[in-house]
């Protein structure tokens, strides 16, 4: 065993619309995570596996923590608590330019419960504010948890993400490399692409439709011949009027959503993609644990 390789694995946590996915997406270089500007983006966890010559880190994008209304934000709170109790380093995300607010110490008594665990303190959008803006907010965050280590970063111009690796090395224990691969779930097709086609409906829809629907994978057939993948979706909402917005006039809503995820799919799965999407009213389904399982938020 190589005893400078490391492994382990990372959580990333936060308040909803932090940066957690823009994130994992830039640190695994491929889209695993989706990518919105409104709150509560997560919903399950999200793995994906990273590997250099170094160190192997199974990454957790997890749902923002956020006051819930419903089974479904229960559930979400749940999962993200859950990650920052099973991982190595524990990672809290905050932007540089936002006031800390009670969500932020919600999440700050959680992890005072967890000290124990190395807890990273990663403020993002770092290239939005100036250096004494930047050095007063980080003043402010140590005095409210002892962070093992403070990391002013952007996902997005590419800031620190180097120190942050090698502060993650640091702290993860000597391992075999093939122990996590064997031993890690990673996200599936079937996540990948509901999570997609999700990503596509919060980018295009308002108010309260983005978080009233969820997507239900019937079938994913890939031709090896053709190199054809087909598959199936049905869109989950709660009311016919959500319904009506979401196939839109003349059906040109949904035909933007299958557009818009389609080229995002055959770009991740290198594969052409024929999308066919159906869309479903299925009252209430945040509140009925039954139907919360059928679309997979176990």
């Amino acid at each position: 065993m190589n005893e400078n390789f490391k492994i382990g694995f990372v959580s990333f946590i936060g308040r909803s619309n932090v940066g957690k996915s823009t994130l994992l997406n830039a640190i695994l270089k491929e889209k695993l995570a989706i990518v919105s500007n409104k709150p509560q983006t997560t919903r399950n966890q999200i793995k994906g596996i990273y590997n250099s010559d170094e160190m192997q880190v199974v990454f957790f994008d997890t749902p923002g923590i956020h006051k819930h209304h419903n089974q479904l934000g229960r559930m979400m709170n749940r999962n993200a608590n859950r990650a920052a109790k099973e991982t190595n380093i524990i990672c809290l995300l905050a932007p540089c330019d936002e006031y800390i607010g009670t969500g932020d110490h919600h999440i700050i008594k959680i992890l005072a419960e967890r000290i124990e665990t190395p807890i990273f303190l990663l403020l993002t959008k770092a290239d939005l504010v100036t250096k004494a803006e930047l050095f007063a907010k980080i003043l402010q965050w140590k005095e409210l948890l002892p962070f093992k280590e403070i990391i002013p970063i952007s996902a997005l111009k590419d800031k620190n993400i180097d120190i942050f690796f090698k502060k993650i090395h640091e702290y993860l224990p000597i391992g075999d490399k093939n122990y996590l691969i064997e031993n890690a779930e990673t996200t599936t097709d079937n996540t990948l692409i509901k999570e997609i086609i999700r990503e596509k409906i919060l980018n295009l829809t308002e108010e309260e439709v983005p978080y009233s629907v969820a997507v239900l994978i019937e079938s994913i057939n890939y031709d090896k011949k053709t190199n054809i993948t087909d598959i199936s979706a049905v869109i989950i909402v709660e009311r016919d009027s959500q319904k009506g917005i979401i196939i839109g006039k003349q059906g040109r809503m949904i035909k933007e959503i299958g557009t818009r995820a389609r080229a995002d799919l055959e770009n991740i799965f290198d594969s052409h993609i024929v999308l066919k999407t159906f869309v479903k009213v299925m009252s209430d389904w945040r509140n009925n644990p039954r139907k919360l399982k059928e679309l997979g938020y176990n």
